[in-house]
């Protein structure tokens, strides 16, 4: 009888166990469910904590933390859903009740988020096994693939997303953009165009669009194209520059400094590549113009910052007697009129030389003159000279001289002078030497210069 009770009793424990991890077991899986509809209906806080608690109790369960994961990004705490979708990948989704596809988007979005393309693209690839006609997987492996350099299998990717999806414009300014990257120009510019034309308010695909008119020379149009590309704040001071850029292929460097201005002027980042250049362009459209207390102001900013920025420092230095040389100043920056005169002034002042006409040319003017009374030889015949004066950054070439050359000889003139603010290339010297040449560089400049005055000069002094 004893027995009989003691192994009813055991029964009992036994049927009461088990009973006890029954309920448990179908109370928790209700308790999870009930996480979904609490984020559907905007508890997040009240989610967060009930995951937490079922968590606490069982470390494993992988619908808690999908679901704790959910609720984060509901909660705009990105990095701690990041941590709990790794946590569900670490224990294995199969067994449990949880949407992969949801699941993998989540975690593939979070590690782009957080630097992680090499974990993302994984994560990619694996929805494409899971969802083989989805454009979206397409475009995220070939734009990961993109920017990992691989552009074969980029390509391929992307060329699948927009044949399932041919009318999503990110999908063909990605292509257009890997593409013109590639130097494929004709190809790249018919998927930006397809991209504007599924998303007419892509700054970014105009800006790239532009770039690839501005290399066929269609300035005019691109022009246009930068203009809209000016209103992403990402990429408004790259195309600004563009802009200028293409003005400046026109020659047009009136109208290529208000760009660079609105570039600079847009400048947060004094150190970036795009404000060092904005303001490089914008030094060099005023250099053109003569306008060389400004471009002096400009490269200034630019060498505080990077010193070995293209040729700054030799602009620098090259202009450094401006700050303290009125003369080459008055050389460098003065009105054409003004210039003739001041040329003028030179051959008659420094050169003995009497002036006998005078015209403008391409960055400088040119005199013809005779040797005056004073001169040496002044019982021989006088001969006419033809006098060129340059004022320019860049040195006189050969191509320069030899036109000289040819021009003093079909006016019979015996010789022929080259005067610049800058310097000849060893070309031209080398070409000088056994000609009727005479050539002045800076230094010589200057040292005439010291010898002549003009009625402006007297006044300044």
């Amino acid at each position: 009888m004893t027995l009989i009770i003691a192994a009813i009793i055991i029964l009992g424990v036994g049927i009461g166990f088990l009973v006890f991890f029954v309920v448990r077991s179908l109370a928790v899986p209700k308790r999870v469910d009930a996480l979904a509809d609490l984020i559907k209906r905007g508890k997040i806080q009240t989610a967060i904590k009930s995951a937490r608690a079922i968590i606490a109790r069982n470390q494993r369960n992988a619908e808690a933390h999908y679901y704790l994961g959910k609720a984060y990004l509901a909660d705009g705490k990105a990095e701690l859903a990041l941590l709990e979708f790794k946590a569900v990948n670490q224990i294995g989704i199969l067994e449990h009740h949880i949407p992969e596809l949801d699941f993998r988007q989540n975690l593939a979005q979070l590690f782009i988020r957080f630097n992680q393309p090499e974990e993302a693209l994984k994560e990619y690839l694996l929805l494409i096994k899971l969802a083989p006609n989805k454009a979206e997987y397409y475009y995220w492996a070939g734009k990961l693939f993109s920017e990992r350099n691989r552009t074969d299998m980029a390509a391929n990717y992307l060329r699948k997303a927009a044949e399932l999806n041919p009318k999503d414009g990110k999908i063909h300014y990605e292509l257009g953009v890997m593409l013109y990257k590639e130097k494929k120009a004709g190809e790249a510019r018919a998927e930006l165009e397809s991209a504007l034309k599924a998303q007419p308010d892509n700054a970014q695909a105009y800006y790239y669009l532009g770039k690839l008119q501005k290399d066929s020379k269609d300035y005019t149009i691109a022009i246009g194209s930068f203009e809209k590309a000016a209103r992403d704040p990402q990429f408004k001071i790259k195309a600004l520059v563009e802009r200028g850029g293409c003005y400046m292929a026109l020659k047009a460097a009136d109208k290529a400094i208000p760009e660079f201005d609105r570039a600079v002027r847009a400048i947060t980042d004094e150190s970036s590549q795009d404000a060092l250049y904005a303001r490089y362009f914008l030094a060099l459209c005023y250099e053109k113009n003569r306008e060389l207390d400004k471009a002096i102001a400009q490269w200034d900013k630019i060498y505080a910052i990077k010193k070995n920025f293209r040729d700054v420092g030799e602009k620098l230095s090259q202009y450094q007697e401006l700050r303290s040389d009125d003369k080459m100043k008055d050389y460098l920056t003065s009105s054409q009129q003004e210039f003739i005169e001041l040329c003028s002034a030179i051959a008659v002042q420094a050169m003995a030389l009497q002036v006998k006409g005078s015209k403008s040319i391409p960055n400088g003017c040119e005199l013809i003159a005779v040797e005056n009374d004073s001169a040496k030889w002044k019982n021989a015949r006088k001969m006419p000279r033809l006098l060129r004066f340059y004022r320019m950054p860049e040195m006189v070439e050969e191509p320069q001289l030899r036109a000289l050359l040819d021009d003093t000889k079909a006016q019979n003139m015996i010789q022929g002078a080259a005067v610049t603010s800058s310097g000849f290339s060893r070309s031209a010297q080398e070409f000088a030497n056994s000609r009727p040449l005479e050539l002045y560089n800076k230094e010589k400049l200057q040292e005439m210069l010291q010898h002549v005055e003009l009625k402006e000069t007297k006044r300044r002094s």
